[in-house]
């Protein structure tokens, strides 16, 4: 179109086309502060060009589309980090409140072993060392009531606090499993959200693929909390455009699928120790985020804990039991029954005056309140088939220590991660982040490119009035 007229149809084509860029600019600086938004960028193009009388001649500018811009790799390292660091930090979270469970915490200042908690409670550590003591102080004066009443409350409280540190753990283990649950119900929750804004991106892209940014937005912040629960990967849906695949894998690294498109693919179900999802149903192999941690320390770290101290009660009551009645007719100190951590217990009917220090002797004699004392000292071998190693003390220190060495190692392992995922996320900001500079300078563009505009269709007016108007016929 040639002359005054297609040059203004140009013009106007021209202030569509710049408009358009100022608004995407100015939606930009109002989600510079939304962590879930990619920069979008108006794409223009030519609208191509005509044969006139005066040769070829430009349709004009028009605004094609609103790209947005993302890297669908960043996106997909992010997402794997995000559910890397939410793993290890319910590994953190778990293995603190089973630190709590236990009363005690490991010194820094010595290699002493186990310590008072930092709340000012007492753990089992100080209550082996208490009723020990108190077995010696016993023998010391084996007529004194005064040390028999207080040797039957240390043996009281150690079995209370046996009996109650296992039942935190097992609480814990319980509180866990909760947690699983709960995070398997928002993962099928989420699923169920991503198939339906895959439909409508599937359905808004078909004629305009990358159109549906908004709806993309969403889908990917969905992803994001996803992978705080899982770990999954995602592909693009052959054939299907803007839509995607979310799939994770089974222990032999075989694909299980989640979704495909606006479907899921059976639910993710949670059962013992168990995580299966896809159908028909398998098991999957989490290697990240809070469901895979949760159950890796209710399964592997607090078990083994619970473990030892069941192997540490067992001990405790065999070994004072033989000590106290050696010919296993006179009476046991603690139940025999209660070889585990939640049943440990004396004997009913233990009293200041029931209490024997030696096996019939005469008045003053301490043989077995001897004997009983000098197990703090014994050390004990599971090859020799022992239910633990080494002394007592030494082997419950070895427990909490060995824990507080994994919650060390997992909070390096978490300022590691922790880095790591910042990283990527720079790296993903650099090309989807809103830059308030960057903005603020196409919106200035866009500006002078509108004003532009409207001076050219404003001379335009002004030599169509010359022409129509002021010419003499």
């Amino acid at each position: 179109m040639a002359g005054l007229f297609g040059s203004l149809s140009n013009s106007v084509k021209a202030l569509t086309a710049q408009s358009r860029a100022v608004e995407t600019a100015g939606r930009n600086l109002a989600n510079v502060n939304n962590p879930n938004y990619a920069r979008q960028r108006v794409v223009f193009g030519d609208r191509g060009t005509v044969q006139t009388t005066m040769g070829p001649q430009s349709l004009g500018i028009e605004a094609r589309m609103v790209e947005q811009l993302r890297d669908r790799m960043l996106d997909q390292q992010t997402t794997r980090e995000i559910s890397l660091t939410a793993s290890i930090e319910t590994r953190q979270a778990s293995l603190e409140k089973a630190q709590a469970a236990l009363g005690q915490s490991i010194s820094r200042a010595q290699d002493s072993g186990a310590t008072n908690s930092s709340s000012g409670g007492q753990g089992i550590s100080e209550s082996l060392t208490d009723f020990f003591t108190a077995f010696q102080s016993f023998a010391a004066r084996p007529t004194d009531t005064g040390e028999r009443q207080t040797l039957l409350q240390k043996a009281e409280i150690l079995a209370d606090r046996v009996r109650i540190t296992d039942g935190r753990l097992g609480q814990l283990q319980t509180d866990l499993t909760d947690g699983i649950n709960e995070d398997v119900a928002s993962v099928n929750r989420t699923l169920t959200t991503i198939a339906g804004l895959n439909g409508q991106i599937g359905r808004l892209e078909m004629n305009y693929p990358g159109a549906a940014v908004d709806l993309r937005d969403q889908r990917q912040a969905l992803l994001e909390e996803l992978a705080t629960k899982m770990s999954f990967e995602t592909r693009a849906s052959a054939g299907s455009p803007g839509q995607i695949e979310v799939f994770t894998l089974d222990g032999l690294g075989g694909e299980i699928r989640l979704l495909d498109r606006a479907v899921v693919s059976g639910p993710v179900t949670f059962a013992g120790s168990t995580l299966s999802a896809g159908t028909p149903a398998t098991t999957v192999a989490l290697t990240g985020g809070s469901i895979g941690g949760a159950r890796e320390i209710r399964d592997v770290a607090v078990q083994d804990l619970r473990d030892r101290i069941d192997a540490l009660a067992s001990q405790m009551v065999g070994s004072v039991n033989l000590a106290y009645n050696p010919t296993g007719a006179t009476g046991n100190f603690f139940l025999a029954s209660g070889t585990a951590a939640a049943s440990i217990a004396l004997v009913s009917g233990l009293t200041s005056t029931t209490l024997k220090a030696s096996d019939g002797g005469p008045a003053g004699d301490n043989t077995i309140a001897a004997a009983v004392a000098m197990l703090a000292s014994q050390i004990f071998s599971v090859v020799g088939g022992d239910d633990i190693d080494g002394t007592f003390t030494q082997f419950f220190t070895k427990a909490v220590t060995d824990l507080g060495q994994e919650l060390s190692s997992t909070n390096s392992r978490l300022a590691d991660q922790q880095s790591i995922e910042n990283i990527v996320r720079g790296q993903r900001d650099a090309v989807s982040g809103v830059s308030m500079d960057e903005e603020m300078a196409d919106l200035l563009k866009y500006q002078r490119s509108y004003q532009a505009s409207s001076r050219v269709i404003t001379v335009i007016d002004e030599l169509l009035d010359t022409l129509i108007n002021r010419t003499a016929v």
